[in-house]
């Protein structure tokens, strides 16, 4: 009888799943997981101190969001299990939620179905030339090899640092997912600011975070490059390389000469804290080594420009990506120039990409603007930190001025809600929302072709 009824519901969920369409499927599967890890995180084994059912839920999303906002702190709340939870969903939130599913589909049955491929598309923007088969292969193998590398990495760091053996192993797995996943949760609840000379570790999280925010696009083009599979790197590859590391290269030197509270510290120190803020910034890790809340207004805004931005498509980091920034400059420039075509060094953008790019830059600004607007009626904060927690949480970086866990219920809700929409995507989230109405539209347009 238990069997029949698993079936039953099995079915029923089934069906229920592919009345959807791809968008829905993704704003579905996220919004389950974000609810199977808030039950796991509320579970009495999961904490070590009654933790409050909304800190719980706002663990839950910024952990699969890959965001790293917490309102509690991981190691004092939470338990071993708990970690454990947090660290799946952050693993989970990173690679996608449908991609090892998928690749156990693919590698049991040697092919998937056309649904998987309809998500898996959705979920990850990549070069038609891309075959969904090899992307997945290469998602799965170089995020494993990554995190394996990073974790040996960070045992042999924290190894001079912590006497406990088991602990050490936990907090060096715990870290390298945490930083490919570009996520910033930390088992230290300064995060990294007690190893901020630490030239080592803060090595470590800067491969880590951008080995996760460079995309497995620029991974798998490079590879096909490098076992000649394709005898050239593509364009987008080194669209998204030059267009990341200039823009990382300015906001560092931005710091490094502008930053007032590390100008009398030594040249060395100065460097690592400046990069790492930088990188951690524009990767959307969110890990910091110094305290953000004491950095001066101008560095503020350009750490609040990196979060905005974000870094690659198709990888763990969030933000608004940064294709699309370059998008929204090739057209502003082909515009000034009274140009036909919109281009970028010399290669003509596909039109298609373009509304992409202006819909995002558009919807993007919208929702962090309203979450601004509505946090200012919630938060007793100042207007600097309101749009400095709003803009990590939909870029889904972690960075705070230290606001967060002082946030009022409707204000971590509203936090819970920019968080989710960051990690699945403003326009996959507006789709999912007006998916009948955008049906409709559609069907109407055929009609009148017709």
């Amino acid at each position: 009888m238990p069997k029949t009824l698993f079936q039953t519901v099995r079915r029923k969920y089934l069906k229920f799943h592919l009345r959807l369409n791809p968008q829905q499927s993704l704003f579905f599967g996220f919004f389950m997981y974000m609810v199977l890890g808030w039950i796991f995180l509320s579970l009495p084994f999961s904490q070590k101190i009654p933790t409050d059912f909304i800190d719980t839920l706002f663990t839950s999303t910024s952990a699969l969001s890959t965001t790293g906002l917490a309102t509690v702190s991981t190691f004092d709340n939470y338990t071993f299990f708990g970690q454990f939870i947090i660290l799946t969903l952050i693993q989970i939130g990173g690679i996608g939620y449908m991609t090892l599913t998928t690749y156990i589909l693919l590698s049991t049955t040697k092919q998937i179905t056309h649904w998987h491929k309809k998500i898996m598309q959705n979920e990850f923007t990549m070069p038609k030339e891309f075959k969904i088969q090899d992307f997945l292969k290469s998602v799965i193998v170089f995020t494993f090899t990554v995190e394996i590398i990073g974790a040996v990495l960070f045992y042999f760091a924290f190894r001079p640092i912590h006497s406990d053996t088991f602990f050490t192993i936990w907090t060096s797995v715990f870290h390298s997912v945490s930083s490919f996943c570009t996520a910033g949760f930390s088992l230290y609840n300064t995060s990294f600011e007690a190893y901020a000379s630490n030239s080592f570790l803060n090595g470590i999280v800067i491969f880590l975070t951008i080995s996760g925010a460079l995309g497995f696009i620029v991974v798998t083009d490079i590879w096909n490059f490098i076992s000649k599979k394709s005898k050239e790197i593509s364009f987008t590859t080194k669209m998204i390389t030059l267009s990341f590391f200039t823009v990382l290269l300015i906001a560092f030197f931005i710091q490094f000469f502008g930053e007032p509270t590390i100008q009398y510290l030594p040249l060395s120190y100065r460097f690592k804290v400046a990069l790492f803020t930088t990188v951690n910034a524009i990767t959307t890790a969110g890990f910091n080594s110094l305290p953000i809340g004491t950095l001066s207004t101008s560095v503020l805004l350009s750490i609040i420009f990196l979060m905005y931005v974000g870094a690659a498509p198709s990888s763990s980091a969030g933000g608004m990506k940064i294709t699309t920034l370059t998008a929204i400059i090739a057209i502003v420039k082909s515009k000034i120039r009274n140009e036909s075509k919109v281009t970028y060094f010399g290669k003509k953008i596909p039109a298609d990409r373009l509304e992409m790019a202006v819909s995002t830059f558009i919807f993007y600004t919208a929702i962090l603007f309203l979450s601004v607007f509505l946090l200012s009626f919630t938060e007793n904060q100042t207007l600097d930190k309101l749009l400095f927690e709003a803009t990590s949480a939909i870029g889904t970086v972690g960075l705070s001025m230290g606001i967060t866990g002082d946030l009022t219920i409707f204000g971590k809700l509203i936090i819970i809600c920019i968080m989710f929409i960051g990690r699945v995507g403003v326009i996959t989230f507006g789709l999912a929302i007006l998916a009948r109405k955008q049906h409709k539209l559609i069907d109407n347009e055929t009609d009148l072709a017709v």
